[in-house]
């Protein structure tokens, strides 16, 4: 692979094609008392990438837990995602996470989420307010029990969680929730006698009240104009949307690049950074045109099998998918909707990894993207006299190493930029001194 990085004076220049997704710097490289470190052998070295190349992580959960019942196959799925992704989205659908009141599954999604941050991959739960998979105790409630209740789970969970999970699907559905008919559910009760906008201002106000520095999400299935004159609505209403998230989940077929524009012009009109929230490309038969709601698509894993043939379409698919989104400046990240065939959401042949753990061709494919190609080679530079070193790279966090001392920097910004780097000097017994 060709290096990203150049020598001072290279005339090697970025693809244009993704110049927003790359950066060119200078580097001045000093000793910790502000000297250039002049005529050195340096290594950079690309440690993450800027734009969130995401996946759910809820198969994890138990192992991280001590209840794996695999425990070589949960290590194996632990390790083939944290060798593509830097994104994890954890489940907090109410009625699971509490469905005792006053009994929260505080401590194992903690414990999942700080697992993650740990390896240096950032963290959403997913979702606050929702619907669907909503707490059965709540039926029980009168409505402005219900509200009280949904204002104090928002800003119970953002608090708890806050430093570990920043990030947040503040909403989830917002366009169908009041008038949701699928199953009886107090939030729909609820978000009738309120309407959406006020729903939405109950999620982001709450949520920002208990951290003011978190992000949060508008999330929806939806991509017709309803959902866009919601997100009209709550702006004028002052409602303030950090991202905006778009679900992409494909059971019917890949929406290609024809349907893929469509939805990037109208909704990045807004000037609201995009995550692509929810992502499944089938390596099986697609659902049929006729069911209009994917949940009544009910079958067996046994009969809903990952073929050769669908495999194939599904690498083919994935890299298209992702080159669109990457190579447009609105799309900030990408949410894969599950790594493993196994416990797909309807039982679909989604994953990227078969029901034994091994990986189909999108596993390979999307990772020679993520880490080949869109990943900026290690390479040895050296130095000028005034301790400089240029380079080129995609943007994200980096390291540089002189001698086998390391100092970390990021790329933030597209285009030309100079940082100063002080390397922290190497003690006697040859580590770095903190």
């Amino acid at each position: 692979m060709t290096s990203l990085f150049t020598s001072p004076g290279s005339s090697l220049r970025p693809d244009p094609g993704l110049a927003h997704r790359r950066a060119q710097a200078t580097l001045t490289v000093t000793g910790e008392d502000g000297s250039p470190l002049a005529e050195q052998d340096v290594l950079v070295r690309q440690r993450d990438h800027a734009f969130g190349f995401g996946c759910i992580g809820f198969e994890l959960i138990d192992w991280i837990n001590g209840r794996s019942q695999d425990e070589t196959g949960d290590a194996e799925l632990a390790r083939r995602w944290t060798a593509l992704f830097n994104k994890a989205t954890l489940p907090f659908y109410w009625g699971r996470f509490e469905a005792v009141r006053g009994e929260p599954k505080t401590a194992e999604l903690r414990a999942a989420a700080q697992w993650f941050k740990d390896r240096g991959v950032g963290v959403k739960g997913h979702p606050l307010l929702w619907h669907t998979l909503t707490a059965p105790w709540l039926t029980d409630l009168g409505a402005e029990q219900v509200d009280q209740a949904l204002r104090e789970r928002i800003r119970r969970e953002v608090a708890d969680f806050t430093g570990v999970i920043d990030t947040w699907d503040a909403i989830n559905e917002a366009v169908i929730m009041p008038v949701f008919t699928a199953e009886p559910n107090a939030v729909t009760t609820l978000a009738r006698q309120k309407g959406r906008v006020a729903m939405l201002r109950l999620a982001f106000e709450e949520a920002r009240a208990a951290n003011p520095e978190v992000t949060l999400l508008l999330n929806d299935f939806d991509m017709s104009t309803g959902y866009e004159c919601l997100i009209e609505a709550a702006l004028e209403a002052g409602v303030e949307i950090d991202r905006l998230g778009l679900q992409s989940h494909m059971h019917q077929g890949a929406w290609g690049e024809e349907k893929t524009h469509d939805v990037l012009e109208r909704f990045s009109r807004f000037n609201i950074p995009i995550h692509f929230t929810e992502t499944t490309i089938l390596s099986g038969t697609p659902v049929p045109e006729h069911i209009s709601d994917l949940n009544d698509w009910q079958v067996s894993a046994e009969q809903w099998p990952s073929t050769e043939e669908g495999e194939a379409r599904q690498a083919e698919e994935i890299q298209a998918h992702y080159r669109r989104l990457f190579a447009h400046p609105a799309v900030e990240s990408l949410t894969y909707w599950g790594l493993p065939d196994k416990d797909m959401w309807l039982n679909a042949p989604g994953g990227l990894l078969r029901r034994d753990g091994s990986p189909k061709p999108a596993y390979d494919r999307l990772h020679e993207l993520i880490k080949g190609e869109w990943w900026t080679s290690e390479t040895p530079l050296r130095t000028d006299e005034a301790g400089r070193v240029s380079l080129e790279g995609f943007l994200g966090g980096y390291e540089l190493e002189v001698d086998g001392a390391v100092a970390s920097f990021e790329l933030q910004a597209p285009g030309a930029s100079h940082l100063e780097l002080r390397v922290p000097q190497r003690s006697a017994a040859g580590t770095a001194s903190r």
